[in-house]
């Protein structure tokens, strides 16, 4: 297994075709939804880096129905600084459009049939009613511009983030092995409100049996929001929320993580949740992570939440060297987090507003040098 640091400067050698000089910048404006857009507009925004560098992104798109919802595709070819719509990505299949939770990737190798370079989405599709969650893949083999239906994945019931539903949600991608794994958040089992579930695929089209990654005995504890994160030393880290954590009254979703070799078998790691040196502050639900080889011999881990600091811990994940940085980008449900692969020391912030009720959100972008945020010289 290529181990993250050499990972970098191998993709690093691949992006220079189209990225341009990296540049730190503050919320520039993606899309300004139109005023007949439905509450809250634009939500839970998703970025990839491509091989050539270009950037991809997408998000909820609450426009009014009909026509049904999609998920629009936008491009930058500048690194961030400017964006024009290239492509959406609509519900062939089920007729109830594709409303939540996109999570874009690329194959940086041949899986399924489908070439190096090929773009995956995993979203939810569920009809205007909320009747429904289906999390479906799709894929597209000209840089986002057209897209194919490839699976269901997992199927659930009503919309509504409530114990006793049975929805699925949030669905995230990585390939491990000759395995493509996909996770989501879980309401369907009738002893918990929520878990954190993952199957996988060999081929894109045929799932495995259902694997549980996260569950608490009591029955209203909802951890949620998955997302992972390969270290430089070749580990896995998985964030999540946990609704009703103990660590923090009243009912919260403290962000938690764990630390596995194998990502498929993170329902074996221990629990160890943020907490900043510096304040005591408890990120709260919607987490995002990433690492970079910047800033010591472990590099830097980078954790959102829905608030405007970041989370950083350079000592390999230890639960006791959290520190809280303030960053450019404004608080946000789901922020998304990317390193540059280019240069790691650049760190790009993805927002799209807070939850509803919500008559202003708009998605907007941010870019910021990790060794300016921790003040450390540069080599």
């Amino acid at each position: 297994m290529m181990l993250r640091s050499a990972l970098f400067a191998a993709v690093g050698a691949l992006t220079c075709g189209i990225a341009s000089a990296l540049e730190t910048f503050e919320r520039n404006l993606i899309f300004q939804p139109p005023e007949n857009y439905t509450d809250p507009r634009v939500l839970y925004p998703r970025t990839v880096q491509l091989l050539d560098g270009r950037l991809l992104g997408t998000w909820e798109n609450y426009s009014p129905e009909p026509p049904l919802v999609w998920f629009p595709i936008y491009e930058s070819l500048d690194s961030g600084v400017t964006w024009e719509e290239v492509g959406q990505v609509h519900d062939e299949v089920n007729n109830w459009g594709l409303r939540y939770q996109p999570f874009l990737y690329e194959l940086r190798e041949e899986f399924g049939g489908y070439p190096v370079g090929t773009v995956l989405l995993a979203g939810n599709s569920i009809p205007t009613d909320l009747s429904q969650t289906q999390i479906d893949l799709y894929a597209s083999t000209d840089k986002g511009r057209t897209w194919e239906f490839l699976s269901h994945v997992a199927a659930g019931g009503r919309a509504i983030p409530n114990n006793e539903e049975t929805p699925v949600w949030e669905p995230f991608i990585l390939i491990f092995e000759d395995d493509l794994i996909l996770y989501y958040a879980d309401q369907r089992s009738a002893e918990h409100g929520q878990e954190i579930s993952h199957q996988t695929t060999k081929d894109l089209k045929n799932w495995s049996e259902v694997v549980k990654d996260v569950s608490y005995p009591t029955y209203t504890d909802r951890p949620g929001m998955p997302f992972v994160t390969q270290l430089g030393n070749g580990d896995y880290m998985y964030t999540f929320e946990w609704g009703g954590a103990p660590i923090i009254e009243p009912y919260s979703f403290p962000i938690y993580y764990r630390i596995a070799k194998d990502p498929r078998k993170f329902a074996d790691a221990p629990d160890y949740y943020i907490n900043s040196t510096n304040g005591g502050v408890f990120p709260i639900n919607s987490p995002n992570v990433v690492w970079s080889p910047v800033g010591g011999c472990n590099g830097t881990i980078v954790v959102s939440s829905n608030s405007a600091p970041l989370f950083i811990n350079r000592r390999g994940g230890d639960p006791n060297a959290w520190i809280a940085y303030d960053s450019p980008e404004a608080g946000a449900y789901t922020r998304n987090l990317r390193i540059m692969e280019e240069d790691p020391d650049y760190l790009l912030i993805m927002g799209a507003g807070v939850l509803p009720p919500s008559t202003t959100n708009k998605v907007t972008v941010s870019m910021l040098k990790l060794t300016e945020l921790l003040g450390l010289k540069q080599a």
